[in-house]
Formats: structure tokens, sequence, C-alpha cells
């Protein structure tokens, strides 16, 4: 798996005016005219008023109309200086609401090192990019179009972009490293929150958090932040694609827990493929239940033997795996039972001369090296990228009028990242644990997409099976699976189905 460390992904002014908006746009920004386009504009840090434009889209059938208010907050420290500003996007619906009953959700991705962009511009948000409906790469140049699956019409929205990515930066005296660790993320990310809250009056409001990738390894971590530091009691947590326990997708010599983790999607993907035998390809659901079961049972003990592990044994456990994966049997002996995703991505299609997406299987494209062990590009990465890319830089200037010149940093650097567990994996699901124990009203909704090579749902069915729970409390956790992948959300399909279930989860 050759160690997944994923790209898995501010001030207001006494009075805000909001002007009335220009035909079919966004309103002009708060902050006088802009720039000229001749003269260069240097990124507004959080001494700046927020920007705020008023537009309206559709959901559910209901005209929204919402307040996009784009600005940068400044993190604290304890004597009240400043050590960073950081970027965000807030979209608050207007209308006669009482703020101790509108929800307010914030949302980031992972990474570590990615902006936000992800679920803002893909799933959650009012604006979306426009992909072709199974998520695969439509020609350039790119479009945005309105997102009639915003969970706007449920709950007012937050976009958060970590230090270093997005707009946010560290101040000048302040090393950006300083912020590169577990420990470091969650005082800054947390700090913003509490922050975005006490500036807005929504210390009363249902608050829930939206994390996607390593967002939902945060998301743990600042539920039980927000709660020990601040007193911040959440309604619920929105966990996108995730891991919490490293464990689960690291493949180091002598961790065989991930294999058997990672066999249900492979069997997703074989099958999305054709490449299933008859009865299993006439029936997902019944594959994917005859791959788990093989998965916990057989296939778990038979890796726990390693090399004591009969020739009889070994010989039907190669021959099921060829028949859960799609795989011919010289490659699963090849790989001692042990398949590395990187390895089935290769492998699959090889003989038609394609590699599959890590982050979405059922993406696919051309194999520049067919000889190499590993392919070297992710085809639903590069699906992606582009798109968003071009959007996010258009829309944040154009529609939500947030001037600079510094570039928007989808995906920043931020290695080496200190996990804050030197001796061992780093794992959140206790820490999680600890906060539903004591905040028994907080529900976690668990999503996940079939053809996820990157953060299968399984790992988090693990992760949190794993955890210190009280039993009354397990309740409180519901799964939702979807046909796609990591963003689940750029096939429409998908995305209407995660409207569905997040604004349900949201408002009951």
């Amino acid at each position: 798996m050759k160690k997944i460390f994923l790209i898995l992904t501010l001030a207001l002014v006494a009075e805000l005016v909001v002007a009335a908006p220009k035909s079919g746009q966004g309103d002009e920004d708060t902050n006088g005219a802009a720039a000229p386009k001749d003269v260069p504009v240097v990124i507004p840090d959080a001494t700046n008023a927020p920007v705020l434009t008023t537009n309206t889209v559709t959901i559910d059938g209901e005209r929204v109309k919402y307040v996009a208010e784009t600005g940068m907050l400044p993190i604290l420290k304890k004597d009240g200086n400043t050590i960073a500003s950081v970027f965000y996007v807030a979209y608050t619906r207007l209308g006669d609401f009482d703020k101790s009953t509108r929800p307010v959700t914030f949302c980031f991705n992972g990474g570590p090192g990615s902006s936000s962009v992800w679920l803002h511009l893909g799933a959650l948000g009012p604006r979306r990019v426009k992909m072709n409906e199974n998520g695969t790469l439509p020609p350039p140049p790119f479009q945005m179009e309105d997102n009639k699956y915003s969970i706007l019409n449920a709950s007012d929205l937050v976009f958060i972009d970590p230090v270093a990515t997005g707009f946010s930066r560290a101040v000048k005296d302040q090393k950006p490293e300083d912020f590169f660790g577990d420990t470091a993320d969650l005082d800054s990310v947390g700090g913003f929150i509490r922050l975005w809250t006490t500036r807005h009056d929504r210390w009363l409001s249902p608050k829930f958090l939206c994390g996607e990738s390593y967002g939902v390894f945060r998301a743990a971590g600042l539920a039980d932040h927000l709660r020990d530091r601040y007193g911040m009691y959440l309604n619920g947590l929105i966990l996108v694609s995730g891991v919490l326990n490293f464990q689960t997708i690291a493949d180091d010599p002598g961790n065989d827990i991930p294999y058997p983790l990672y066999l249900p999607a492979y069997t997703a993907a074989a099958h999305f493929h054709k490449k299933l035998p008859p009865d299993l390809q006439n029936d997902l659901d019944a594959a994917l239940a005859e791959s788990r079961q093989f998965a916990r049972g057989e296939y778990a003990a038979a890796l726990q033997q390693g090399d004591a592990l009969s020739a009889d044994e070994k010989e039907r456990v190669v021959a099921e795996l060829a028949r859960l994966t799609g795989l011919k049997t010289n490659v699963i002996i090849d790989s001692n039972l042990r398949i590395d995703p990187g390895i089935f991505r290769k492998q699959l299609l090889h003989d038609q001369g394609l590699i599959l997406g890590a982050y979405d299987s059922r993406i696919t494209g051309r194999d520049d090296d067919p000889a190499s062990e590993f392919p070297d590009f992710d085809p639903s990465d590069a699906a992606v990228y582009g798109p968003f890319a071009a959007v996010m830089n258009q829309y944040v200037r154009d529609e939500l009028k947030f001037k600079d010149d510094l570039p928007y940093e989808l995906l920043a650097g931020v290695q080496p990242w200190n996990y804050g567990a030197p001796d061992n994996y780093p794992n959140a699901a206790q820490r999680l644990a600890g906060t539903m124990n004591q905040n028994p009203y907080m529900r976690v909704l668990v999503l996940g997409g079939r053809c996820d090579l990157v953060c299968p749902i399984d790992t988090m069915h693990y992760a949190l099976n794993h955890m210190s729970l009280d039993g009354n409390y397990r309740t409180n956790i519901t799964y939702v699976q979807f046909d796609a992948g990591h963003m689940m959300y750029i096939n429409l399909p998908d995305l209407k189905k995660m409207h569905q279930v997040i604004t349900t989860f949201i408002t009951k």
C-alpha cells in the first residue's frame, strides 16, 4: 500500500451590510471598490473585514437564499497574539431562523495538507464543480453549476482551510511547520471554530463537524478537544471516507490487519469491471457478503499463521482470493496472499493496458509503464484535480469577490506531520469513544464508497468496533455505503443519496 499517509483534506466588523444581488450572480463585496486588475493585490489577513455576497439556490424544489461570507480569522495564542490567519467560506441561510435551532456544520478535508475545496465544491456547498455524471473527467475548460444537492437547506455551513492550505497562512514570524501535527492542528482548527462560533453568536446552535479522509481523524480529535478545552458539546459528526486507526491502512511487515479489510473493496472494484465469476457478478450484495465472511474468517486465520500455513490451506485461500478479486492466482501467490492496493490497481485490468484509480477504482487510465510493479499515477485523482482547481480559483475571486494574488493551495506540502504516536500507529478511535461516553447525545454518521482503495469503509468498521464505547451508545453510529469511491459525491447518483442521508441525520 506504500504507506498511505493521505492526501486523503477570520474578523467580523460590528456592522455587516449586505448589498442587493447582481443579475444572476453574487453581490459586490462590502470592502468597497475592487482593486484595478493591473494593480497587485495582497491577500487580506485576519485584520480585514470579510467579504459578503448574497445568492440563491434551489434545493429539494425550494429556493434557498443565503449569504456567503469569505474571509480570514486569527488563530490566537493564550496571550492574545495572532499566530496565523485562517481562510474560510461560510454560508448562512437568510430568513426568519432562530439561531438556537438553526444547525451549523463545520467542514474540512484531510491530507494532512488538503484544503476544504473537495467537500465545498463537490458535495455540500451551494455551488459545485460540474463533472461527468459518473465522476469522470469532463473536457476543459471546466464549469461550475448550482448544487441542487447542497445541505444548506438543513444547516449553515463553514468551510475551513487549515494553516498552509487554501489562503491560510502563518504570520510572518511564525514557522508554518509549527502547525504540522495532530496537537497543533487541533489547537488551530479548534481555535477557529471557537472564535467563529463566538463572533456569530452560535454557541446555542446545534453544531456538527464534517470531515473527509484525514479530516475524519481530525474530527474525532476535535470533538474531544472542543469539549475539553472550551466546553463545546457537539450534536454530531459526519465522517466521510476516513481513517481513525492508521494500523488499518498501513501494510508494515507483521501488520496483517489491512488485508482482510481491503478485500471487500477489491470485490466491489472487480464487480464493477466485470471480473468476478458469474454467480458473484450477478449479485453485488451477495458478493460483498461472501467477501466479508471470508475476510473475517478463513483469510484472517490464514494470515495469522504466517509461514506455518500448510500448502493445502494456502492453495484454498489463493483460489478463494482469486474468485473474490478477479486477480490471477500467480499475482496472489507472488504477493504471499497479502494484496497491496497498488498491485491490485495495476493487475486487475493489466491485460487491457489499464490501471485503476486509488481514490475511485471505477475510474481507469492508460498504463504508462506496463512493466512497472505499481501504477505511476492515480486516474481518479487526475479526474478531479484540474476541474476543482480551475473552478475554485474562479469562484473565490469572481462570485465571492475575495481578491488576492497568492495561489489557492488545494493540496499543500505539510510533511513531516507529527501524528503524536512515534512508537505505534496513530489512532483517534479511543478519543472518539471517550467523547461519546461523556456526551451520549452525540451521533456519528459514517459514509464510505465501496470502490475506495485509500480508506475502505471496512477499516472504519474495524476501528469503531474496537474502541471502548458503552454498548448503549453504539446505536448512535450509522453506516451508509455508496457505489463510487473516496469522493463518492462526484458520482451524481451518490451525491443525491448523500444529500438525503446527511439532511436526515442533521434534522432528525
